[in-house]
């Protein structure tokens, strides 16, 4: 594997808050239509979602797949960092959950499901290694 440029435990402290904000990163295709539908789509925002075009529909869904995801991964990252993982495995891990997730509701939207589910299936296999990895260090 190629060196990272930080060390483990900065990149696993790192990755949580970016992968936080990657949870909203879809609510901007949200906003901008319920823009569109006006000041009464205020009214009742989780009824308007029904209303929105079938991307957009895909968008609020990837943004609150996003928080199922995250939780997860929060957990394992921070059980890495507080049991003093430093393998370049933990850091890559870390990493691609980030690019993973980045790049999980641009498949999403698109509605492209081999792209999402590859994604997916990266982000999950980080937080497993991560977790992976913590559990190593109890022996």
């Amino acid at each position: 594997m190629p060196a990272l440029p930080f060390p483990t435990p900065t990149l696993l402290l790192y990755s949580i808050p970016i992968a936080a904000f990657l949870i909203y990163a879809p609510l901007g295709v949200v906003a901008a239509e319920r823009a569109k539908l006006g000041f009464d789509a205020l009214k009742t925002p989780r009824a308007v979602t029904e209303k929105l075009p079938a991307y957009a529909q895909r968008a609020f869904w990837a943004h609150q797949n996003g928080f199922e995801s995250f939780m997860v991964f929060a957990a394992a990252a921070l059980m890495a960092y507080v049991t003093r993982v430093e393998s370049s495995a933990a850091g890559w891990a870390a990493v691609l959950y980030v690019i993973a997730r980045g790049i999980y509701p641009i498949f999403y939207i698109a509605n492209i499901l081999i792209g999402r589910s590859l994604m997916f299936g990266i982000a999950s296999f980080s937080v497993l290694t991560l977790f992976l990895q913590s559990l190593a260090t109890l022996k």
